[in-house]
C-alpha cells in the first residue's frame, strides 16, 4: 500500500505543470529580473481593479449566474492580491533587499506598504484600495530602483 501511494505521488508530481509553481526559486541561481516582478505586480493590481469593478456591477444582479460570477471575481481579486504579497515577501524581501543595501529601511518600509495595501484589497471591494495598491507598488519601485 505504501509503495502504491509513493508511486501515485510521483506520477502526480510529474503531471503538475511547472507554470503552476509561481514563485521564483530560493536557490541562489543568480537569474533575477526585478523589472519583470514589478510588471507582474502591476498586472496583478490591474486585475484587482477590474475585479472590483466587476464586483460592483454584479452585486446589482440577483440571479444565480450573477452570484456565481461575483464569487469568481472575488476569488480572482484574492488570488492576485496574494500573488503580490508573495512577490514582495518571497522575492524582494527574502532574496533582493539586503541589510547592507542602500536605503535598507526605506526599501523595507515601502515593501511593507505594498503588503498592507494588498491585504486591504482582500478586505474591501472599494476602488480606492486598488488605487492605493498601485500607488504603493509605484512607491516601492521608485525606492527600490534608486
Amino acid at each position: 500500500m505504501k509503495r502504491m501511494l509513493t508511486a501515485a505521488a510521483m506520477v502526480a508530481a510529474t503531471l503538475v505543470p511547472m507554470s503552476f509553481l509561481a514563485a521564483h526559486c530560493e536557490v541562489p541561481c543568480g537569474i533575477y529580473d526585478d523589472g519583470a516582478r514589478i510588471t507582474q505586480m502591476l498586472e496583478d493590481q490591474a486585475t484587482i481593479a477590474k475585479a472590483i469593478h466587476a464586483i460592483h456591477e454584479l452585486s446589482q444582479e440577483h440571479d444565480p449566474n450573477g452570484f456565481n460570477q461575483l464569487i469568481r471575481w472575488v476569488n480572482t481579486k484574492e488570488t492576485h492580491a496574494t500573488n503580490i504579497q508573495h512577490t514582495i515577501a518571497q522575492y524582494f524581501m527574502t532574496q533582493k533587499i539586503k541589510a547592507t543595501s542602500d536605503n535598507y529601511v526605506g526599501k523595507l518600509t515601502s515593501a511593507h506598504g505594498v503588503l498592507v495595501a494588498a491585504m486591504k484589497c482582500k478586505q474591501s471591494a472599494e476602488p480606492a484600495t486598488a488605487e492605493a495598491l498601485k500607488a504603493a507598488i509605484d512607491a516601492f519601485h521608485e525606492v527600490y530602483e534608486h
